[in-house]
């Protein structure tokens, strides 16, 4: 049965979740009292810590926001999913069922992710390699340097890995400075070498956002020229790039919700519509055009992103997959943070999730 839009309410590309932890969430269970942390390490040693204290299930944990992002109309999204020799491929295979429930409105891209290195943890590449066999689809990466302390060494595993299993990669890159921009470059090297152009994507890479360093442009260049995506979280402190130079240099870039109240942070709600506010806010927009751009990132750049076709495209109105909203446009709507009133996929409607 063809659901037919109403003429009174605004209808909107579904969005997309270019970057989430939907295995490290505390949704759906008790509250979690955070740790303090100043660096990347005390983030990651906090998560560490928490990895088997849940009382609800990776499975439970992730099924909750998934429901949650879906009823807020996130139709698809890159998950990253811890790998460790201690963990196995069990938050994987956790995060698949819980996506496996959700289908047809929700298409879920799980990266393979190993956070807590991957030539500093023996065994975390047998599991890498393993979780691709049980619904893994992307091989994810960490800070070369900044986690693995060997930038070519991190490399090879992960692009020996994606060749060998013929996977897209999505890297992880906290790094800094001129040294940030070097990896970067040198990842966009390794992407043009092995004809990856289009099928390497690099999270945070907030040695992108910072507009002194002298390299800036060339590595954007760089960037744009290996057709490497961006995706961006616009959390908190964390850098948040320049549109406008993005847009200049042809850096293709997308939004994600980075991780939902997990251990490193207490913020998050899984919208999609939320994160392209706190991009908008973040990034100083003012007028229509630069709020619409805001939930352009959030929905179709992400659908380009993860090569999903009715979410990469926008045909209006008439849409069999869409978004229907109590908003008067699309700046109001960026702004004003509504739930959408209806959400249709393909010609069915999302019905109440349990």
């Amino acid at each position: 049965m063809t659901v037919t839009p109403q003429a009174s309410r605004l209808a909107m590309p579904g969005l997309v979740d270019a970057h989430i932890h939907p295995d490290k969430t505390s949704w759906g269970g008790p509250w979690m009292s955070r740790r303090p942390a100043a660096t990347l390490a005390d983030l990651i040693e906090n998560d560490r810590a928490t990895q088997f204290d849940f009382e609800l299930t990776v499975e439970e944990r992730a099924y909750a926001l998934l429901s949650n992002a879906v009823a807020n109309g996130t139709l698809a999204m890159r998950a990253h999913v811890d790998i460790s020799s201690e963990i196995g491929t069990t938050h994987v295979e956790g995060v698949r069922a819980a996506a496996d429930r959700l289908k047809p409105f929700l298409d879920v891209q799980i990266v393979a992710f190993p956070q807590f290195g991957l030539l500093t943890d023996p065994g975390a590449l047998d599991s890498m390699t393993e979780s691709l066999k049980v619904g893994a689809d992307l091989v994810g990466g960490i800070d070369p340097v900044g986690v693995e302390g060997d930038l070519h060494g991190h490399l090879d595993a992960i692009f020996g890995l994606a060749d060998r299993a013929g996977r897209d990669l999505d890297i992880h890159l906290h790094d800094g400075g001129e040294e940030g921009l070097a990896e970067i470059r040198e990842i966009a090297r390794r992407t043009i070498a092995g004809g990856r152009q289009g099928r390497v994507s690099i999270g945070h890479a907030f040695a992108l956002c910072d507009e002194a360093l002298p390299s800036l442009g060339e590595t954007l260049d760089a960037v744009a020229e290996a057709g490497i995506w961006i995706a961006t979280c616009a959390l908190g402190p964390d850098p948040v790039p320049n549109l406008e130079r993005f847009e200049r240099h042809g850096v293709q870039l997308a939004v994600g919700s980075d991780g939902v109240r997990d251990s490193w942070s207490p913020f998050g709600n899984g919208s999609m519509v939320d994160r392209a506010h706190l991009l908008a806010y973040r990034t100083g927009a003012i007028t229509d055009a630069e709020l619409e751009r805001a939930y352009r990132l959030s929905s179709t750049e992400g659908g380009k992103m993860l090569g999903i076709e009715d979410l990469a495209t926008w045909n209006g109105a008439e849409s069999a997959t869409r978004l229907e909203f109590d908003a008067v446009n699309t700046a109001q709507l960026v702004v004003d943070r509504p739930a959408p009133a209806r959400v249709i996929r393909a010609g069915l409607e999302l019905p109440a999730l349990p």
